[in-house]
């Protein structure tokens, strides 16, 4: 017998005290523009987030070669996926929801006279995000740094054979860095 304690009574004792995380145990709590828009994000537009994930960070590995060895160290942080961190909603009847993400978006670059706040984002713009245990209580929040929209994704109707289904749109977002704050 191995000298590994893994066994099935392990794994039963272990997972009744952890839990599990649950796809639905996370939420997005709220939407900050930082000034680049007067758009402004409420809790009952925060509540159409039908999915979202927590941000990746990746340590850049730096090869220095030496005698025919490869030797691995660590580089800079960077952040996979902070050029295009996606939202799916559900859309609203008013389409209120998406017409915010647009304004935002208009408000950055506005095609129609080329003007627009196409700044650097700044601090104040965030995205705060939040794990939840299986009782809702936070478990850890997460803050995107630096939020700016990129797209605001299509709404697509089904006129011809509809079933009266939700519909949903997508909107991306880059931001520099993420923290956890607690």
């Amino acid at each position: 017998m191995a000298d590994v304690n893994q066994l099935i009574t392990d794994f039963y004792r272990v997972a009744t005290n952890r839990e599990f995380a649950r796809d639905y145990n996370f939420r997005v709590l709220s939407i900050n523009t930082g000034g680049a828009s007067n758009v402004t994000f409420d809790q009952d537009d925060l509540v159409y987030v039908k999915t979202a994930s927590l941000p990746a960070r990746q340590i850049k590995n730096v090869e220095v070669p030496y005698m025919g060895l490869n030797f691995n160290l660590p580089g800079n942080a960077t952040y996979p996926g902070s050029d295009a961190y996606e939202m799916t909603f559900y859309a609203d009847a008013q389409s209120k929801i998406r017409q915010k993400f647009e304004t935002w978006s208009t408000d950055i670059f506005n095609d129609a006279n080329s003007t627009g706040n196409y700044f650097a984002p700044k601090q104040t713009a965030i995205i705060d995000l939040v794990q939840l245990d299986n009782q809702l209580n936070k478990v850890a929040q997460y803050q995107l740094v630096g939020v700016s929209v990129r797209n605001v994704g299509p709404i697509n109707y089904n006129i011809a054979a509809g079933t009266g289904e939700t519909i949903e749109f997508v909107a991306t977002v880059s931001y520099h860095y993420w923290r956890n704050i607690g």
